[in-house]
């Protein structure tokens, strides 16, 4: 069967619209992610027979108009769309969802993605032309599905779905998550195949980059993750080391511009047999004197695990600190110390590490007081890049509960985004605003940023290392803007 794989244009007037960020905007760094989620679910099913086509509007910077002129390009009367959706974008990617049933009345529309996961029942009560919401993680769910339409079977059978029935709505038996992650093909080959890498860019990462998920699942219980509680599950389940340095190589031999692998796991540290056998890998291979590669490491990461990271190539590690309060990091079940953040900096430091840290403000026991604790924590820590955000808490997860229950939070969608499709604030609490909390997260940015000492830090690692230097410049202009507004 024909599978036509979009992620829809959304305000691309403006810039490119970020979709499957953890928090979907168009980004004040220029930040555009790759469609990671639905590039291996692309792969999955054209590995099992199925015609695939495949449309990044993002990447682009395509419109709705622009968007269909390509779609029109194929034959699609009995196709099956598989559409990616965002909180921010959901009634939008709706809209464009019925322009497609309108061109093609014999289509089968399926949304996935974070959101309609989370509100299956709401996002087809939007329109009549969604046919189906696949739940969760959905490789395998689309592969059957298509496999249910081409044989003309009954597609209550297929497991994963959410659909419409005669009494309101109906879910078919749950897909358990896939065991074997090697089964799927590597994302970097179908990068280069339908995809062009120059087309985006994570502002941590040395210019251009490939990104890739080398495990799914996060054992931790942060309560304000997204993908965790609504995708992927809390079962750590990852592919094998000599599968990902095979990809590491794939990528080395297939794009001779690439300088950077930005592995999107959500802690790729969890299990450290696993990562320092991949690191062993990646160096008998040699892979580390060509490519470079960062990750998101949680705090607990010990010196052993961080040398042999470095040696093996890894450039940067990304923690998520959030607060400066033991008290908040309790609330979020972040399952980490404050005192852990010293020596892990420090290790870090030590093993040639640098290190791009992630605060959060507006949790559960948020003060003016602890935020204050919080950019004190940053200032001494200072590390070599760090991000000061409001809490954005989507459907889905316990940060919205909470958010939601205690009124705490505006439900309207579209007002996850501005209306230049930048991030906006919908949370206010007893204690602060959103107003106060995005001056914060602003003041905190200029006095982290604009210090004489870390100026005079930034041109000298510049000196030793030019790429660094233009990758600091290339973020810095994005962000001028914002730093001097």
């Amino acid at each position: 069967m024909e599978i036509y794989f979009i992620n829809p244009p959304f305000k691309a007037e403006f810039g490119k619209f970020s979709r499957e960020s953890r928090s979907p905007a168009i980004t004040k760094s220029g930040a555009l992610y790759y469609p990671l989620w639905l590039i291996y679910a692309a792969l999955y099913s054209e590995k099992n027979g199925h015609k695939i086509h495949f449309l990044d509007a993002p990447a682009k910077q395509l419109n709705e108009e622009q968007s269909l002129e390509i779609i029109q390009r194929n034959e699609n009367e009995h196709s099956l769309f598989v559409l990616d959706t965002s909180t921010p974008s959901i009634k939008s990617d709706v809209d464009f969802a019925k322009k497609i049933k309108q061109l093609y009345p014999k289509s089968f529309i399926t949304l996935v993605g974070t959101h309609p996961t989370a509100c299956a029942e709401e996002t087809l009560n939007y329109s009549s032309a969604v046919d189906a919401i696949a739940i969760g993680e959905y490789d395998c769910i689309i592969k059957d599905l298509a496999d249910a339409l081409e044989k003309g079977e009954n597609i209550y059978t297929v497991r994963g779905l959410c659909l419409r029935s005669d009494n309101g709505y109906v879910r078919t038996a749950i897909m358990p998550p896939m065991k074997n992650l090697d089964d799927l093909p590597y994302a970097a080959k179908f990068i280069k195949e339908y995809l062009n890498e120059k087309d985006y860019f994570f502002a941590a990462a040395t210019y251009p980059s490939i990104q890739i998920f080398t495990g799914r699942g996060c054992p931790f219980r942060c309560n304000f993750c997204v993908y965790p509680q609504t995708m992927h599950g809390h079962a750590f389940r990852s592919r094998s080391a000599e599968n990902v340095v095979g990809e590491f190589e794939y990528i080395a031999n297939n794009f001779q511009d690439v300088k950077e692998v930005v592995i999107e796991d959500d802690t790729f540290t969890a299990n450290k047999k696993r990562v320092m056998e991949i690191c062993r890998l990646l160096v008998e291979k040699g892979v580390n004197k060509r490519l470079k590669w960062l990750c998101n490491a949680r705090v607990d990461l010990d010196y052993e695990t961080m040398k042999a990271m470095k040696k093996a190539g890894c450039r940067l590690i990304i923690p998520g600190i959030e607060s400066g309060s033991q008290q908040i990091l309790d609330n979020i079940k972040k399952g980490t110390k404050v005192e852990q953040f010293y020596s892990y900096v420090s290790n870090a430091k030590k093993a040639g590490l640098l290190i791009h840290a992630c605060y959060m403000v507006g949790n559960n026991g948020e003060t003016k007081e602890t935020m204050n604790e919080t950019l004190r924590l940053a200032l001494k820590l200072n590390t070599d890049t760090a991000q000061f955000f409001p809490l954005i808490p989507y459907p889905g997860t316990e940060a919205y509960e909470w958010a939601k229950s205690n009124g705490y939070i505006e439900t309207n969608y579209a007002k996850y985004c501005l209306p230049d499709g930048t991030h906006n604030t919908l949370l206010s609490l007893p204690e602060l605003s959103a107003d106060e909390m995005v001056a914060f997260c602003n003041m905190a940015r200029k006095k982290y940023y604009l210090r004489f000492s870390y100026i005079f830090y930034r041109l000298r690692a510049g000196l030793v290392n030019p790429s660094d230097l233009r990758r600091s410049f290339k973020a810095f202009g994005r962000l001028k803007h914002y730093l001097f507004k």
